[in-house]
């Protein structure tokens, strides 16, 4: 039986110790022990980029590097003179992809439309006000109630879902990722966005259900 080793480890500004641990080939990032990404389910964090990019993008905003799975598929989407921005809480996350995962997605970091940002994506939201982004793709949490850094709750309240409307393009949408769906954050998107659709994602291509959720709503 192959065994599982902590490949790297650090504690997030919550004071929460963070892991990054390989096993068989495979990557898992865990937070006080709990499991929030890995490289062996990615299908969710793809179908975030094709709804994203679906009205066509030029200027896209991602919320949460992970592993690169959503940043590796909106640059199979976009057109070569795209502009995305890639707000990463975390300077760890982006340091780790290139040094221990450089084969799976660590040098799509270095495709010269991608800028790279170390900091809060609330913070490069709120600096977008007036528009701008075609697109901006939120996977920074768990869900609206299962937070990965307290000061997240701000993306996901009134004032945080106008500043996200105020920075989207006429035409812009965003898409939230969740472990799960929930009604409540569904009908504040609905009093703040033109359009909302909850849609069901699968974690792995071949899965028979949809085990996580993506709240789109278009400005």
């Amino acid at each position: 039986m192959k065994a599982t080793t902590v490949v790297a480890r650090c504690t997030t500004p919550d004071g929460f110790p963070m892991l990054l641990q390989e096993h068989d080939g495979d990557f898992f990032l865990k937070v006080d022990g709990v499991t929030l990404m890995s490289t062996t389910a990615t299908a969710s964090e793809a179908t975030l980029a094709e709804l994203g990019c679906a009205r066509g993008a030029g200027r896209v905003l991602i919320g949460g590097l992970g592993f690169g799975f959503t940043l590796k598929r909106v640059l199979e989407l976009v057109p070569s003179h795209a502009e995305i921005v890639v707000a990463e809480l975390l300077p760890e996350i982006p340091a780790w992809n290139r040094q221990h995962l450089s084969e799976v997605n660590g040098r799509y970091l270095d495709d010269p439309r991608v800028q790279l940002v170390i900091g809060d994506v609330a913070d490069r939201i709120a600096q977008a006000s007036g528009g701008g982004f075609d697109a901006i793709l939120l996977d920074v949490d768990n869900g609206v109630d299962a937070l990965v850094a307290g000061g997240n709750q701000r993306l996901y309240g009134r004032g945080g879902l106008r500043r996200i409307k105020s920075a989207l393009s006429p035409r812009g949408r965003v898409v939230f990722w969740s472990a799960h769906r929930d009604k409540a954050f569904e009908a504040l998107l609905e009093k703040e966005f033109r359009q909302v659709e909850t849609v069901g994602a699968k974690a792995y291509p071949q899965a028979k259900r949809f085990s996580h959720t993506l709240f789109v709503a278009d400005r």
